[in-house]
């Protein structure tokens, strides 16, 4: 299974649970810049990586969204380091 682009973004309102959250991506991450991560993923790594990141959160006060890049469309930059080409979110949880 091939890895794909993805970008995983976080906001937990607990500095305890964002604490954990972030040493959770660390090892996944490719890049990333306070609670937007990119990295690239197959689509099992992404179920295990969200089943991980949902036993941190509290559902009620926090939000989670993974977003998979679109490898084949060209990237439209925002500002002078943005880069878009996303889908439609793989999993939203607010």
């Amino acid at each position: 299974m091939a890895r794909k682009p993805a970008v995983i973004a976080y906001d937990i309102r607990c500095d305890k649970r964002r604490r954990r959250a972030a040493r959770c991506l660390k090892g996944w991450r490719l890049d990333g810049q306070y609670s937007l991560i990119e990295c690239r993923l197959t689509e099992a790594e992404a179920q295990e990586l969200f089943l991980q990141l949902v036993d941190i959160i509290d559902r009620d006060e926090d939000a989670l969204l993974l977003a998979w890049m679109d490898g084949t469309r060209e990237s439209c930059p925002v500002t002078r380091c943005a880069r878009i080409g996303f889908r439609k979110p793989a999993l939203y949880l607010d």
